[in-house]
């Protein structure tokens, strides 16, 4: 057994063998590397959430994708008086959004549930922006989460529904750490089943990445869209008397 490089210690490389995107790929597949936004949900400055990120953004790298690690200090409250879209911090995350073909997701637990700063980031990425174009819709996802304390799985249960919401495609495995602190050295998570669990997961959104973003239009495409489109439904709902 061989690790991958210096910078995946941790990774056996040839039990990861590089992915096969040609037979993934559909038809009019765009062919650049699959792009990976990765979203953290603590502003701590050890944050074991962004550790996560950082962990899954260099396997993502590995397997061939680009990635964008998106810094969430500064970004505002979605209802903050005299705040819109035009935020900086906000433009930058739906830049980031519309670029991506998939997102990570990674959370503390906190109060049995995901952070507010992790709500807020998906709080303000619309359904739709101008010109129609959605942001979340039928792209991946992969979630995380990270616990103080014994395992749960309250955070990624909740952003499994929340990624249904936003009618993206949430990839069936996902990954919780319990005691981050104590599985974290030095920044880094080692070799072990919750190490292996995060190669899982990036493994399978970049599969499932390839596999649908040339198909994504069609895979989510509805019935009662067809009947009355998302403009014609604001607009008549819009005018109705109230």
């Amino acid at each position: 057994m061989n690790t991958a490089d210096d910078d995946l210690p941790a990774l056996i490389a040839n039990a990861l063998p590089q992915i096969d995107h040609a037979a993934l790929a559909g038809p009019n597949d765009p062919g650049h590397a699959p792009r990976i936004l990765l979203l953290y949900g603590s502003l701590r400055g050890e944050s074991f959430s962004r550790r996560a990120v950082e962990e899954s953004a260099r396997i993502l790298r590995y397997l061939g994708c680009e990635t964008r690690i998106y810094d969430p200090h500064g970004l505002p409250l979605v209802d903050e008086d005299g705040v819109d879209d035009t935020h900086p911090k906000v433009s930058e995350l739906r830049d980031a959004a519309i670029w991506s073909e998939g997102m990570v997701w990674s959370s503390p637990e906190r109060h049995g549930a995901m952070t507010g700063v992790m709500k807020t980031q998906i709080d303000w990425l619309p359904l739709s922006v101008q010109g129609g174009i959605r942001p979340t819709q039928g792209k991946t996802l992969a979630i995380m989460q990270v616990s103080g304390g014994s395992q749960s799985f309250n955070a990624v249960n909740q952003m499994r529904i929340l990624g249904r919401w936003m009618r993206m495609v949430t990839i069936p495995n996902q990954s919780s750490i319990p005691k981050a602190w104590l599985e974290f050295q030095k920044g880094r998570l080692p070799a072990g089943p919750f190490y292996a669990r995060v190669v899982d997961v990036m493994e399978e959104l970049v599969k499932f990445t390839v596999m649908t973003r040339s198909r994504k239009d069609y895979l989510v495409d509805r019935y009662s869209e067809r009947l009355e489109s998302p403009e014609d439904v604001h607009k008549r709902v819009s005018t109705k008397d109230t």
